[in-house]
Parts: C-alpha cells; sequence; structure tokens
C-alpha cells in the first residue's frame, strides 16, 4: 500500500476499534446477530446496474484526499433525490470522515429520505477492514458495500461470503491485472475498475482500457474514478462497462441532473 493508503487505514483501524469496543459493550449483541441471520439477498443493487444501456453509481462526495474540499454539501439526502429524479441506477455514499468528509449519519439519512419518495439502493463507500463494517451497513440499510481488493486482500472472500450471508451485495474494487484475478477467484459479481492508482493517487482512464476486455461476461462491470465528461463515461461503455460511479464531476455540477440525464441518453 502507498503512505497515503497506509495512513488512511491506520485511521480506519482505530475506528474499528471503537466498533468493536461498542459491540462489546452491547449486552443485545447487534452486530453478531446480524452476522449470524440469514437474510436473503434481493440484489436490490446488483439487478439496478443491469438494465440496458449505461448505469449511473452517482456519489455524495465532499472531499477527497487528492483533491481536497469538493462540495459542502449540507444536505446529502436533497442530492440524492436530484441523482435519483435524474436517473441514477443507484447512489454512492462516502461515510470515512476523516479523509472524504463523510459519516455514518450521512448513509443513514439518504436511506431513510429515499426509500420514503425515491427507491434506489444505496452503496456505503468506505474501507472496509472488518466483518462489524459489514453488519454495520446492513444494520443502516445499505444495499451494498465496497470491498477494495488492495486491503482486504486473502480477505475478500470470507467478506464476499459474509455480505451475501446477511443480504447486502458487494462491489470488488480493483486496480491492476493481478487484483482482478483476486476479484475473479473469489467470484466476484460486480467488479469495479478504479483509474486512480492508490499508490500515486493519480488517475489515468487507461486502467479501464486495459482491465475491460479481461473481465468475463456476466460479471457486473463498474468504471470508477476520473472519468470527468460524459464523452469519456460514453467510452466506458463503449469498453463494454456496464455502469460508471461518478463523484467530483456531480457535486461540483451547478446541474447535475442534466449531467446525469446525458449520460444516459446514448
Amino acid at each position: 500500500m502507498s503512505d497515503k493508503l497506509e495512513e488512511i487505514i491506520a485511521t480506519k483501524r482505530k475506528e474499528v476499534e471503537f466498533l468493536v469496543e461498542l459491540e462489546h459493550q452491547d449486552e443485545s449483541k447487534t452486530f453478531e446477530k446480524i452476522l449470524n441471520r440469514h437474510k436473503i439477498n434481493r440484489h436490490r443493487f446488483r439487478d439496478a446496474l443491469k438494465v440496458a444501456g449505461l448505469s449511473i453509481i452517482a456519489e455524495i462526495k465532499r472531499k477527497s484526499p487528492s483533491r481536497g474540499d469538493l462540495a459542502p454539501i449540507e444536505d446529502p439526502v436533497k442530492l440524492a433525490h436530484k441523482f435519483s429524479k435524474a436517473g441514477a441506477a443507484a447512489i454512492s455514499v462516502l461515510t470515512d470522515e476523516d479523509y472524504f468528509g463523510g459519516s455514518t449519519h450521512d448513509l443513514v439519512h439518504v436511506v431513510e429520505g429515499l426509500t420514503a419518495l425515491h427507491p434506489c439502493p444505496v452503496l456505503r463507500k468506505d474501507f472496509i477492514i472488518h466483518p462489524y463494517q459489514i453488519a454495520q451497513s446492513k444494520k443502516m440499510g445499505a444495499s451494498a458495500i465496497l470491498l477494495i481488493v488492495a486491503v482486504v486482500k486473502d480477505q475478500l472472500k470470507e467478506f464476499l461470503n459474509i455480505a451475501d450471508h446477511i443480504g447486502i451485495d458487494a462491489l470488488v474494487e480493483v486496480h491492476n491485472e493481478e487484483e482482478l484475478k483476486i476479484a475473479l477467484d473469489a467470484n466476484a459479481q460486480i467488479i469495479g475498475v478504479n483509474n486512480r492508482d492508490l499508490k500515486t493517487f493519480e488517475v489515468n482512464l487507461d486502467i479501464s482500457k486495459n482491465l475491460a476486455a479481461k473481465i468475463p461476461k456476466g460479471v457486473i462491470k463498474i468504471a470508477e474514478s476520473g472519468i470527468s465528461s460524459v464523452e469519456e463515461a460514453h467510452e466506458m461503455h463503449e469498453l463494454g462497462f456496464d455502469g460508471v460511479l461518478i463523484g467530483e464531476m456531480l457535486v461540483k455540477a451547478k446541474d447535475p441532473r442534466k449531467i446525469i440525464s446525458e449520460i444516459g441518453n446514448m
């Protein structure tokens, strides 16, 4: 891992230690009960990405380690409604606070707000390193979690099994051919190709271009990061991607609905 990623994961471990401590203090053992209870996976997230055309996962993102502050986003629910009404297939909510300015409160509020008026699956985007985070995501109402191969490594299969057991989808993120092999060997059904190099944090769309053809048919393919125009989104579709995950371009746009509509109208 790069120094920055190592720093992020070190911070995340401290968060998880606190989460584990809370579980140990909880007489009802909430997370353990969730992990031990089998739930049928309705695959709301996966199925939303399988529709014809290019699906859009619209991300609620305030800042990033590489780009700094992007947008204040005082009302994430309102923004999620804009995304959903415009035709986004799913909403991604960053819940990491220190490096991305998100929170678990954002996720809960978006899930509750969308359920009321515009049903739309919600992806919890964070650095998952412990089963309790998966249980927490399920408890908060997320339809899917992000699993980064560079972070979870040999725990990927275990975490995928946990997610499936409790009824939640997983977007498995890869950055190179080696990680893609790990994802495929673990039978990942939704693979996201991140165009951001985690060692340098630089963006290069060639990552998606190089890996697209190596992902088998039947696996849902999502292009992530660095898509800064409608034309680039369409290029990803031409490469065979089923969807694109877009954050910065949407949160900084004056009219994100127009962008979503233009991407969807191919």
